[in-house]
């Protein structure tokens, strides 16, 4: 794993705990920045997944 995937991971763990804080406390702010982070952090381990997938593919093609 590299680092944007590891922080997407992260990211989308903090956004279901204030996602869920929202939904307990009644509180829509909330719950919608749980679903921003969750977002964000899909994207961010997408883009680690991309990268990692061109890395292996570089590395894949230099061998003879």
């Amino acid at each position: 794993m590299n680092e944007d995937q590891v922080k997407g991971v992260g990211e989308k763990v903090k956004g279901k705990i204030n996602e869920g804080v929202g939904k307990i406390t009644n509180d829509p702010a909330q719950e919608a920045k749980g679903d921003a982070q969750q977002i964000e952090g899909e994207v961010r381990k997408d883009v680690g997944d991309a990268k990692e997938d061109l890395k292996d593919a570089a590395d894949d093609a230099s061998k003879p």
